[in-house]
């Protein structure tokens, strides 16, 4: 092999290049970016829309349905969901795997720019790449209002606007920042009927003229040798527009502060917060892509510390931290550092145990080091980060890194204990194992390719595992054909065999021949080891889910209030008794002692989020907030439970939606209701939410104009719209900016309070004089819906279950499509639609795409043996080793099902194709050993009998280190341990599994064969060994 034999002759440069890729490697560890999870680009847009004081109905057909519209038939588009609520709402896009979502993003523009004007008042749409999801946010604070403190948290949210949010959006990695709690302060109008009418003006003139008080531009002016702009200052200020006439009355001028109060001041609140108590406003701090989460953290700490001391302390205020990535991702890091760590030091006790010589112990267990480090180089040029994936891949690596060495280093060990000089034994030991090492890594690296290429999300968060495995064991490859040559040739020591260990080996493949002689024997161990474990995979294959749940050491609860309730009732009757409730647990009063909870109100619903001192006291928290907590609420549904990473909040990865579709909203509302209460039944316990929820509407006063009136009185329906949204939320008529900051001008009456004898209100009208709404219009009072939800331009009703944590989400699946959906279409018109989506949906995708790609590995692994043996029969030998190893990983899953539950996801169908690469390299061995020694002139037999005693021991300890190196990520419980933990359970049953059967499985098929046929070996090298690949 020229590689290795350049590498003897220059063994100065082999060391100076280990040394070179140790420091590189060293540097691009400590530069590689550190987070949880790797980013996940997902092919989603989201348009977000607000018209203030808009109905979600007027929402629907005003905004949302148009930009529905023009989004239509773009190229890839999947689905179009749609979020409306009262004053905003949001439009998410998804489209096909692998789309262009750059040119997406140009398109999508230009489509915004065919809509038709949208009211003048909405704000105008705001188009965003990517999806808006837990995953983006950094982590979340509240400035806190301490007992003591004078006025009200709102009164605040300038100060934080300005003065703290710019501090922390300019920190490194960070995205950006939200501001939950309050709304901006507005210029407000608030017009006296009562005055107005018995003064004769009308609100559309008090709007219309409000509205006109604009500045103008008059150009450029040349006046001799000078320019000088020309502009109109025809906009009054907040403190002179009392002044702005509206009307003359028996020659006095009547001015807007006669019949209207004019104060800049803050709308209606319709959130409320508090954080361990106080009110408080909510942070969100946003990260960018591919920033290191622990030191933005800190940076972002340090600033935090920074406001609290010289800003928000001195005002009586605090700023307390709720979510803390930091300490789950130093927790999971950590376990999984200490498995690692683990690992490594059982596989090198296994690899010292079967040597017995330190020397060589050490010279192999340099493999781990410098492939590690080497990895590390690669990562960063690839742009990828640290995160609990990629080292997992890299816990994986620590036992397949070492397999090439083993078997490179055992052979130099024979040849220089038969005699055979150092140089020559380093190279002559090299080459008789090249090709089949060349081969095993070739499949290992192969079979991880379809899963390295998935675009899908899924493919992206378990990319770095392959990626990571990969590159490490195609860098062991190198290591073994140039650092241990040319550092065996010098520093292992000659020995003598051991007639001990000689005889052992012996034995065993003597055991192992005698075993298969007949060809009654063979056939009996190819059914019970190629057929049989076919049958009992399917049979005992466990039950399909989709991500693991991976709790968050945090408690989430999920508020659905009564009908109509204002956040304003529910903060002063539902939040102080849940304040009471939670004091003593956040004083230590009562144990579980918390670090810090909140709690959130808006319109319709709110949240409560939870975290204990002691982690392992999560369960006991869960309880109280569920029995305790939120219960006793009249007609108040909440529910409570573990939050987990990869789900929303309120939500899992496990969720299963139900989308009900039709033109009825009372229909639907009926459907979903009676669906939502047959879900609680199959699934007690179960987290059931209805989106829209069907007993969340709002009391609505529905005007209805009489246009005979209304004609007669000199109006039409445009100034009735007017009269009805200034008697409401407020009619907004343009916007004030003072060089600082700009305020919306609201017009409103002085009615706000008092909605009972709207009908009543006194208007002045052109030509009826004076006369009361309800003698324009009919005012009635109806149960309206407060949200609405469509998908693919329907108006939709959205069921969602998180199955309980014993329930694959296969088996509830299952219960769903058998005992819900033919339910739901009892209650549903003939027309309506009902489809399966959410993590349901996923999984049969990713089930067709794991199924696929598992098919592709074996397509290629099949391919790859038949290129390197050049023989079809001898690649389906190796192949056929392969059911034996996918029954142990099932074997592997289901006794891991017995100690802590584990079900068939995503990461475990992973582990599958990892087996195939992983298994294959014995049999490879064997029957590339075996066709060497036949090419030599031995018999079939005596192949045999050379390759199990020269193949046995570097077989067994390869897999033995790396079922050892897995073992600890497959029994160490805690922080993330579920993420992985079936895999390495597939890893460790299968490998196992391989590891007893192949010494006998191989043998008898390549002696059934040679008693059907003599073996031809086609085209083989001049001296019987597989080609060299890097001759």
């Amino acid at each position: 092999m020229k590689i290795t034999e350049a590498s003897l002759r220059n063994p100065a440069a082999v060391a100076v290049a280990v040394v070179m890729v140790c420091a590189f490697g060293l540097m691009s560890l400590l530069d590689l970016p550190l987070q949880l999870f790797p980013d996940i680009e997902r092919p989603q847009m989201s348009i977000q829309t607000g018209w203030r004081a808009a109905s979600p109905q007027e929402m629907e057909s005003e905004i949302v349905e148009p930009i529905e519209a023009v989004m239509q038939g773009l190229p890839g588009l999947e689905e179009i969901a749609s979020n409306v609520q009262a004053g905003n709402s949001q439009i998410s896009l998804t489209f096909a795997v692998g789309s262009d979502m750059d040119a997406m993003l140009v398109e999508v523009l230009a489509r915004m720019n065919r809509l038709q004007p949208l009211p003048r008042d909405a704000t105008p749409p705001v188009v965003q790449a990517g999806a808006d999801n837990a995953n983006n946010s950094l982590t979340f604070f509240f400035v806190q209002k301490l007992p003591g403190t004078p006025g009200d948290i709102l009164d605040y949210r300038q100060m934080i606007e300005d003065r703290i949010v710019p501090r922390l959006s300019a920190v490194e990695g960070v995205a950006g920042v939200e501001i939950n709690g309050g709304a901006p302060e507005e210029l407000t109008i608030t017009l006296n009927l009562e005055r107005a009418a018995a003064m004769g003006i009308q609100i559309p003139e008090v709007a219309a003229v409000a509205a006109r008080a604009t500045d103008v531009s008059g150009g450029i002016v040349q006046a001799g040798r000078r320019e000088y702009v020309m502009r109109f200052a025809g906009r009054y200020s907040p403190e002179a527009l009392g002044e702005l006439i509206l009307a003359w009355r028996d020659g006095r001028p009547v001015r807007l502060g006669d019949v209207a109060q004019v104060e800049v001041k803050r709308p209606e609140q319709r959130f409320f917060a508090y954080q361990n108590g106080n009110p408080a406003i909510g942070l969100r701090i946003l990260r960018e892509n591919g920033a290191n989460v622990l030191d933005t953290l800190n940076e972002v700490k340090a600033v935090v510390e920074q406001v609290r001391e010289k800003e928000l302390k001195p005002l009586g205020l605090d700023i307390r931290q709720s979510f803390d990535a930091s300490v789950f991702i130093n927790r999971a890091v950590g376990l999984l550092s200490g498995n690692l760590f683990a690992g490594v030091l059982l596989a090198i006790g296994c690899l010292w145990w079967f040597l017995r010589d330190v020397r060589a112990t050490t010279l192999i267990a340099c493999a781990i080091p410098i492939s590690l480090l080497a990895t590390f180089i690669v990562l960063q040029l690839t742009g990828r980060s640290l995160n609990v994936i990629s080292l997992a891949g890299l816990a994986f690596a620590v036992g397949m890194v070492m397999d090439a060495a083993v078997v490179v280093a055992e052979n130099i060990v024979r040849l220089r204990e038969e005699g055979m000089p150092a140089g020559r034994a380093a190279l002559e030991g090299t080459r008789q194992v090249g090709g089949a090492l060349f081969a095993s890594t070739l499949t290992t690296v192969a079979v991880f390719l379809p899963v390295i290429f998935m675009e899908d999300v899924e493919g992206q968060l378990f990319a770095d595992l392959a990626l990571t495995i990969s590159i490490a064991v195609g860098i062991s490859l190198l290591i073994a054909f140039t650092v241990l040559p040319a550092a065996a040739g010098n520093w292992l020591r000659v020995g003598k065999q051991n007639p001990q260990q000689h005889r052992y080996w012996a034995g065993v493949s003597e055991w192992a021949l005698r075993t298969t002689t007949g060809r009654r024997r063979q056939w009996a161990w190819v059914g019970a080891l190629v057929v049989a474990p076919i049958l009992l995979t399917f049979a005992l294959l466990p039950q399909i889910d989709y991500l693991p749940p991976v709790k968050r050491a945090a408690v989430d609860a999920v508020f659905n209030f009564p009908p109509g309730m204002s956040p304003e009732r529910v903060n002063r009757e539902i939040v102080p008794t849940i304040l009471q409730r939670m004091r003593p647990y956040m004083d230590g009063e009562k144990a579980p002692q918390l670090s810090n909870w909140y709690i959130n109100v808006w319109p319709g619903g709110g949240t409560i989020g939870a975290r204990v001192v002691d982690p392992d006291d999560i369960g006991e928290l869960e309880r109280i907030v569920r029995d305790e907590i939120v219960v006793g609420f009249p007609d108040t549904r909440a529910f409570a439970g573990e939050g987990e990473l990869f789900g929303s909040f309120g939500g899992s990865a496990r969720a299963i939606q139900i989308h009900l579709q039709h033109g009825d909203g009372d229909a639907l509302a009926r459907a979903a209701e009676a669906g939502r209460k047959r879900l609680t039944e199959l699934f007690p316990g179960a987290n059931v939410q209805a989106w829209p929820n069907a007993d969340a509407g709002t009391p609505e006063l529905r005007i209805s104009a009489d246009d005979r009136r209304l004609a007669e009185a000199g109006w039409q329906r445009p100034e009735l719209g007017t009269v009805v949204r200034t008697l409401g939320d407020g009619q907004w008529l343009g916007e004030h900016f003072d060089g600082d900051r700009r305020l919306a001008i609201i017009l409103r009456s002085n009615r706000e309070e008092d909605f009972s004898r709207l009908d009543a209100a006194p208007l002045a009208t052109p030509q009826g004089g004076l006369l009361s709404l309800g003698e324009l219009a009919r005012v009635d009072t109806v149960l309206a819906p407060n949200q609405l939800r469509r998908i693919d331009r329907r108006r939709t009703v959205t069921l969602t279950v998180d199955p309980p944590a014993a329930m694959s989400l296969e088996e509830a699946l299952d219960i769903v499509n058998q005992d819900v959906v033919p339910a739901l279409r009892d209650a549903l018109p003939t027309d309506a639609a009902i489809r399966i989506s959410g993590s349901a949906d996923r999984l049969g995708q990713v089930v067709r795409t794991m199924g696929s790609n598992f098919a592709m590995a074996l397509v290629v692994l099949f391919l790859l043996m038949a290129a390197m043996f050049r023989s079809l029969r001898d690649s389906a030998f190796v192949m056929a080793t392969l059911p034996m190893a996918v029954f142990g990983g099932v074997l592997g899953l289901l006794a891991l099902d017995l100690v802590a539950g584990q079900t068939l996801d995503l990461l475990s169908m992973i582990g599958f194709i990892m087996l195939l690469g992983m298994v294959i390299n014995n049999a490879i061995l064997l029957v590339a050993q075996t066709r060497d020694a036949q090419a030599a002139g031995a018999s079939l037999e005596t192949a045999l009998q050379q390759a199990l005693e020269q193949r046995l021991r570097p077989i067994l300890i390869a897999a033995l280190t790396g079922v050892l190196g897995a073992l600890p990520m497959a029994i160490n419980p805690g922080p993330g341990a579920v993420i992985y933990r079936g895999l390495a359970a597939v890893s460790v049953g299968g490998v196992a599994l391989s590891l007893v059967f192949t010494v006998v499985l191989v043998p008898a098929l390549l002696r059934l064969a040679e008693a059907r046929r003599p073996v031809r070996i086609r085209d083989a090298a001049p001296d019987g060994a597989l080609p060299d690949p890097l001759s």
